[in-house]
């Protein structure tokens, strides 16, 4: 009698499962900043730029402290990191329930909840999927990357209903409870750190189970004097002051100046949250199998492209087909820029190295959370601001095929240095 042997799901999927709700989780929260501009302007009589400007702490500190909480991953493991995180991301939104004054308003969402962010960010990703997969690295970086598409697709609509209906403390508090309810109690039952705690290989490793190697001592010692680390790092800039920084945060109050319903705006930001799950994960896929680097300069000319269509359209359809071809290309760049680092900087280093790209990132987007207010009260509107988002959409473009994969190895090789030691 033959017996069939058994397949079991390997447990790197388990934990590629468990990070996607958990990163699903937190794109609730981000949602809802867009969302409430226009009510907190009507209950506490803030101006635009005041709310805007908490929203540009949360994204400035979300990505200062990326490094940081990398390099703690790196070390200590990314379950203490997430449990610490989605704590104080729950804690945070919660306490705006209870704000009077602006401050409060800073010091809760801009400070609690973006250092929290910091936490479950694409940083956390990229050190899990380095962790526990050999193969299909750039598939799992697209999957968690279109978690967070799925959370905007999942949660826009549904929160702005909630702030429609019922004011956008209902709106808050759904999304405090989604994580602090949901997404921490599976994180605390289910992440595993290493596939050695599971008596495991990573998925798709052949060779016999090693241990993990150790994060060098001095991680950014070779990326900083590596230009690909820096044109890395500033097309990484653009995109995040392109995307979270400029649409996520000013798209909804652009369509609502323009004529269209809050309900149109939310749908519009839906739409973008499904075509990116698709563009996402077919940039994993694509970078598996042809390389990052230059898929990743076509993602940048897409975008820019199409921001320098935004200020035309003026009916819901060309907003619906707006948000098809921009969604395509929003998280696209996340898993060829991880891909990227992790290849030219050593896997065990990409907590700290991805880290620091993703402070660019962040701080691109604070600067156009503010900036773009800025602009609309010196021009009365956004178009300015979405053509010169644009221009740099493209200027990344060039960025991006000026880098040289092997610079780092050759510098690593120049100092008697390498990649896998420390350094």
């Amino acid at each position: 009698m033959i017996h069939k042997k058994s397949r079991r799901i390997h447990y790197a999927w388990v934990v590629l499962g468990v990070t996607f709700v958990g990163l699903i989780s937190t794109a609730s929260v981000r949602s809802v900043s867009g969302i409430i501009i226009q009510p907190l302007e009507q209950e506490f009589g803030w101006g635009r730029e005041q709310i805007t400007l908490a929203i540009s702490i949360n994204m400035l500190l979300f990505g200062l402290a990326g490094p940081f909480l990398g390099r703690l991953t790196d070390r200590f493991g990314p379950r203490i990191i997430a449990i610490a995180a989605m704590s104080l991301i729950s804690l945070g939104v919660a306490g705006t329930l209870w704000m009077t004054q602006a401050w409060h308003f800073y010091l809760l969402w801009g400070c609690v909840v973006g250092f929290g962010s910091a936490g479950t960010s694409m940083v956390l990703a990229s050190s899990i999927v380095n962790r526990w997969f050999l193969q299909r690295r750039g598939l799992a970086l697209g999957i968690l990357g279109a978690a967070m598409s799925a959370g905007q697709l999942i949660f826009t609509q549904l929160i702005m209903y909630l702030n429609t209906d019922f004011g956008w403390r209902a709106a808050t508090l759904f999304a405090a409870v989604v994580i602090g309810c949901v997404a921490l109690p599976l994180i605390l039952l289910l992440l595993v750190d290493n596939p050695i705690q599971k008596r495991l290989k990573a998925y798709g490793e052949t060779d016999l189970l090693t241990l993990p190697i150790r994060p060098s001592s001095h991680p950014m010692q070779i990326p900083l004097h590596s230009a690909g680390f820096w044109l890395l790092a500033l097309s990484f800039g653009i995109c995040g002051l392109t995307t979270s920084g400029l649409i996520q945060t000013h798209l909804i109050p652009h369509g609502l100046e323009h004529g269209f319903s809050e309900k149109t705006m939310a749908l519009s930001l839906g739409v973008m949250g499904a075509a990116d799950i698709i563009g996402t994960v077919a940039s994993g896929w694509i970078c598996d199998r042809f390389g990052a680097l230059r898929p990743l300069a076509v993602y940048y000319w897409l975008r820019g492209a199409s921001l320098f269509l935004l200020p035309y359209i003026s009916s819901k359809d060309s907003l619906m087909i707006f948000s098809v071809f921009y969604g395509f290309n929003w998280l696209s760049t996340v898993p060829a820029t991880s891909t990227l680092a992790a290849n030219m900087f050593g896997k065990q280093n990409v907590g700290v190295v991805f880290g620091w790209i993703f402070f660019a990132h962040q701080l691109g987007a604070a600067i156009a959370a503010y900036g773009a207010s800025f602009l609309h009260s010196l021009a009365g509107d956004y178009a300015i601001t979405f053509t010169a988002a644009g221009a740099l959409a493209a200027l990344s473009t060039g960025l991006v095929l000026c880098i040289r994969p092997d610079e780092p190895n050759n510098y690593a090789q120049s100092e008697g240095q390498s990649n896998n030691v420390k350094v």
